[in-house]
């Protein structure tokens, strides 16, 4: 096993804990795992743990909103032809689908479009442009894409067409010339919360439009309405869930913070996937054998519940961890693979057969993918081990024309997590054009490292550990230079040793029913709500230590200095481990506490992030 650095956490404040602590009357673990979390009073803990849509920012601090909204108010008066376009990933295709539903139910003459990633590569394209101008349409609605679109926004304008732009990307010096650019990371922007997913931006929209209708707003204060306007408040609250399904899926898709607003539409969106998912949601769950079809079955009618458990499928509580790996997945892999159109339709079709068809086809693509990806993966591997060129380089850059496009900043992120160094993974694009996905360490920024290379970039667009780039093919070389030589002036020449940065060291005797119950209050976990990480010392197995999988090290897990009853243990890809746990060598654990679902059965069990075995 790679050795790996744990950074326990002690940056807070001793006294705050204990105030804390004190105040909600739980133990010192909790309130410290809040503090790490900003949470600080009483009435902070209360608003993390009850989540509430009244905590939502008001949509029209937003910088642009209200022009937004009053141009596609015009558009419906005047009959216009209304286009929602958006990028090809979940959290685009998301997006997407949240708007078009909601406008679609009061104007039929609106379409929807998304861009081919092979012809038409990421973000506004002039294509889709010619096409909106061909099938008449006066306003494009751009959802996750377009904040650097300055040249094809004013393509659009020639041709008649004006553009809101409703994007969460890093903007540049300039935005484009657009009725109206929403995007919160602009610097001028005084809307509370930056870090909206695409989707999240797509539901203000909705949620700014659909408070105009109604007149009243979510940020009302309840107790200053009068008994009509309380009454239409809750039907907003209403009208609104259900589009919440979507932002949540690409809260966690698109990997940003679950703490402030979006953990309340996280909060919010994953009670919707769990009461009632809508039909292609609820298709595609079940390739990961749930059903959650049993939710809305009358009490004693056990007849289909029964059918699915003799066909392995089975009833659980979904969460952000099962939106990134069974969901997201899934909807990603139709624009990598075919067509991000499939993505759209599996979300808006009412259907169940429709769904059902959608889901198989798309559930095709994913599987198509992991072929490709894997294949890409291995010789991207193959050439980091065996190229001197790759010797000693703090980056890793690959090129081959014939890895898809689809499927490269899967490999770029393998080969991050192989290597711990930046990577990008380049193939053949469009016009004569190479194009790549970053992927990036903490340690290093690579949107700032792409903003000082963009003297020999076409084009390029992300975040700070994830961006997209093109670029002539005889700029590669000096871009290759340049990026080693950035990444080397920022974390060195040395190996970076991995780090885990862990919440507490605890005794498993600290782990009652209680601590357990207040922890599972904490979720929907994800960046900057992580799920906590613990350290136990002085561990052994208690002797069923065994291989299970490929490499997977399955154990028990008792100490040595407390008394405490043992818990089940698995450790991924650490089968190397084994020798020392059959041998009684002690141990120090660093995990996760998690439950396990296994036939119908639950149970707590550790996730092992790393082990270290005592001298």
């Amino acid at each position: 096993m790679k050795e790996k650095h744990w950074i326990i956490n002690k940056d807070y404040d001793l006294e705050t804990v204990d105030n804390l602590a004190a105040s909600l009357g739980v133990d010192r673990i909790i309130a410290t795992l809040l503090v790490e979390r900003g949470i600080t009073t009483f009435e902070e803990a209360r608003r993390f743990f009850r989540p509430g849509l009244d905590q939502i920012h008001d949509p029209f601090l937003m910088k642009g909103m209200r022009q937004a909204i009053d141009r596609i108010n015009e558009a419906i008066q005047k009959q216009e032809r209304i286009m929602v376009y958006g990028d090809y990933d979940v959290d685009g295709t998301s997006a997407v689908a949240l708007v078009y539903s909601y406008f679609k139910e009061l104007d039929r003459n609106i379409d929807f479009y998304v861009p081919d990633r092979e012809r038409e590569g990421y973000g506004i394209s002039y294509q889709g442009i010619d096409y909106a101008h061909e099938t008449g349409v006066k306003l494009m609605i751009a959802l996750d894409c377009g904040i650097k679109a300055m040249e094809q926004v004013d393509y659009a304008k020639e041709r008649g067409i004006d553009f809101i732009i409703g994007d969460h990307h890093l903007p540049g010096d300039e935005v484009p010339r657009a009725v109206a650019v929403l995007d919160p990371k602009q610097v001028d922007c005084p809307y509370p919360y930056k870090e909206l997913s695409g989707c999240g931006i797509g539901f203000k929209i909705v949620e700014a439009h659909l408070e105009e209708r109604m007149g009243v707003r979510l940020c009302d204060m309840p107790e200053q309405l009068d008994a009509a306007r309380r009454q239409r408040q809750e039907e907003l609250k209403l009208k609104l869930l259900k589009y919440l399904d979507l932002v949540a899926v690409s809260i966690a898709s698109d990997i940003v913070p679950i703490m402030g607003e979006n953990r309340v539409l996280a909060f919010f969106g994953l009670r919707v996937l769990n009461t009632k998912p809508r039909p292609g949601i609820e298709a595609i769950l079940r390739y990961g054998h749930v059903d959650k079809r049993r939710a809305e079955q009358p009490e004693g009618d056990g007849t289909a519940a029964q059918a699915d458990k003799k066909a392995g499928y089975f009833e659980k509580e979904l969460t952000i961890s099962d939106l990134v790996f069974l969901i997201g997945p899934r909807i990603n892999a139709a624009g990598r693979i075919r067509s991000a159109f499939d993505s759209v339709r599996l979300m808006l079709t009412q259907d169940p057969a429709i769904a059902r068809q959608l889901a198989d086809d798309i559930n095709n693509y994913n599987m198509e993918r992991k072929d490709l990806d894997t294949a890409a993966t291995e010789e991207a591997k193959r050439r980091i081990e065996q190229d001197p060129f790759y010797v000693g380089r703090q980056s890793l850059v690959l090129y081959d024309p014939g890895w898809h496009r689809g499927v490269v900043g899967i490999v770029a992120s393998r080969i991050v997590e192989a290597y711990n160094k930046p990577a990008i993974v380049f193939t053949e694009g469009s016009d004569g054009l190479i194009t790549g996905s970053a992927r990036s360490l903490k340690e290093f920024d690579m949107h700032e490292a792409l903003e000082k290379c963009a003297d020999l970039l076409e084009h390029f667009g992300g975040h700070k550990s994830a961006a997209g780039v093109s670029l002539k093919k005889e700029n590669m070389r000096a871009f290759v230079d340049r990026l080693e030589m950035l990444v080397r002036e920022s974390i060195g020449t040395a190996e970076v040793v991995p780090e885990i940065e862990v919440d507490a060291e605890i005794g498993f005797s600290q782990v009652t029913p209680k601590f357990l119950r207040i922890l599972k209050q904490f979720a929907p976990f994800g960046p900057e709500n992580n799920v906590p990480v613990f350290v136990s010392r002085e561990l052994v197995d208690t002797g069923n230590a065994r291989i299970v999988g490929t490499n997977h090290l399955k154990f028990n897990a008792i100490p040595l200095t407390e008394r405490s009853a043992p818990y089940p243990a698995i450790a991924f890809q650490m089968g190397e481990a084994l020798n020392g746990m059959r041998r009684g060598d002690r141990f120090d654990l660093c995990y996760q506490l998690e439950e396990n679902y296994w036939r119908g059965k639950t149970e707590i069990q550790l996730n092992v992030k790393d082990i270290k075995f005592c001298d």
